[in-house]
């Protein structure tokens, strides 16, 4: 524990730095009045960290391959570095894939996923040697005609649903009863035919399972796998052979939002596993995992200007320039999707003092645009800085444009050397023209010269 707490006094320390250095250097101000902050070195040792729980329960010489949620932080940077620090590439749209390739994740490292994959998708895959898991029956009728078509050198699995419930927060628990995802494995007659499709399809030789993310605990992350486990020696039984050589455990470990130490750790996971599921780690099988936010979210930080400072009602507004466009979550679920909030000054240092009960609201045009309501802060005044923490991931994954609000820049830091922090970035701020831009732009005249045969 004590070196968690001193890697998390660490990381605390170098985010501190890195908004004075950002407020110093310009990328922070009034003219850039928000801004995305990502700590490469907590990146690579959280990276790192995870690689090591695992190889310290999984018998030598297993292939292991974990595979980063892209979805958590779509920018190629990111998914660039941690390709470099061993990690491939979870993909789940054409999107993602192109991002994955543009960073230079091989195919090799690439896992497919989605509920709703079309045969372009698939062809393409394939034709790269993407490993998929199919969603369904119908996705693997389809997956039967290409690979009679041409041999597939992808791996391909099958995902499935344990159906083993959800857990605190609904919308993110995938192994409910009736989750759209994966075949649902306790519906009747649901077993009996995964069993068969593997028996009738030699090249099916994965199995994957995702139970949820954030607010799943230990125990049925575990369960969830546990299943899936025992499927698999299911059907190598009844195929006579080992037939599903690999298992692919999905990620979802989540994030204690309330605490700055980062529990739970991929080290505690996995050694959890190891003792519900020993066999998985006795090196008969290859493992897939798929983590995103327990990566990134520690190592990302949405920093904003507060621009006016009032009340109302009593009460203290720090009017910001983040809110729904970068927290959209925490905005519409705050009660589900809470952020810790830091305070610091005009010179982005952490400001100190007497702690106000107050709002931390962003610029869109609607009251519950707050990315922090009747929290106490030491108080925010005009020109100083809050900083929505654990962002890293989700926090630059889906941008909410209403009002046309832009996208903001996106830096990633490092220690300089000498006592201060280098940045490169990530992601230009978005400009207004590109707002314009994506907004049809170039087809002003579309709709006015748009006429019906005969109409004047």
């Amino acid at each position: 524990m004590a070196d968690i707490d001193g890697r998390a006094r660490e990381r605390a320390d170098r985010r501190d730095r890195a908004v004075r250095a950002a407020v110093e250097q310009g990328l922070l101000g009034p003219d850039a009045a928000v801004a995305g902050l990502l700590d490469v070195t907590g990146i690579r040792e959280s990276a790192a960290a995870l690689r090591a729980a695992f190889d310290a329960v999984t018998a030598p010489g297993t292939p292991v391959l974990h595979a980063f949620a892209v979805k958590a932080t779509p920018l190629v940077p990111v998914v660039r570095l941690l390709h470099e620090a061993g990690i491939g590439a979870e993909v789940a749209s054409p999107g993602e894939l192109a991002l994955a390739r543009a960073a230079g994740v091989p195919p090799a490292r690439t896992v497919l996923d989605s509920p709703a994959k079309t045969p372009a998708e698939l062809r393409e895959a394939l034709a790269l040697g993407v490993a998929v898991n199919a969603d369904n029956p119908q996705e693997l009728e389809r997956l039967d005609a290409l690979v009679c078509s041409a041999p597939a050198r992808s791996p391909l699995g099958l995902r499935v649903n344990p159906q083993i419930g959800a857990g605190s927060i609904g919308a993110t628990s995938t192994a409910t009863r009736t989750s759209k995802f994966g075949v649902a494995l306790r519906d009747e007659g649901a077993r009996e035919w995964v069993v068969r499709a593997y028996a009738e399809r030699p090249w099916l030789t994965r199995l994957h399972a995702h139970t949820g993310s954030q607010g799943i605990p230990l125990p049925l992350l575990a369960r969830g796998v546990a299943e899936v486990y025992a499927l698999a020696e299911e059907i190598n039984t009844a195929v006579g052979r080992r037939q599903v050589d690999t298992i692919d455990i999905g990620g979802g470990l989540p994030v204690d939002v309330t605490s700055e130490a980062a529990e739970p750790t991929h080290d505690a996971y996995a050694r959890v596993l190891a003792g519900r599921v020993p066999g998985l780690f006795d090196g008969r099988y290859g493992l897939v995992t798929e983590f995103g936010r327990s990566l990134l979210a520690r190592h990302g930080t949405v920093v904003t200007r507060v621009e006016y400072a009032k009340s109302a009602g009593g009460r203290r507004i720090a009017v910001t320039h983040a809110g729904a466009q970068v927290a959209a979550r925490t905005v519409y679920a705050p009660g589900t999707w809470p952020l810790r909030i830091a305070a610091y000054d005009a010179g982005g240092r952490p400001k100190t003092g007497p702690e106000v009960v107050q709002d931390v609201a962003g610029p869109a045009c609607f009251s519950g645009d707050l990315l922090a309501e009747g929290r106490a802060l030491p108080r925010l005044e005009q020109g100083d800085y809050a900083a929505a923490l654990d962002t890293g991931a989700y926090g630059f994954a889906h941008h909410y444009a209403y009002n046309s609000l832009a996208r903001p820049g996106v830096y990633g830091y490092v220690p300089d050397g000498a006592g201060g922090m280098a940045f490169a970035v990530v992601r230009e701020p978005q400009t207004l023209a590109e707002v314009v831009a994506e907004s049809g732009g170039a087809h002003a005249s579309a709709l006015t010269t748009l006429r019906a045969p005969g109409s004047r």
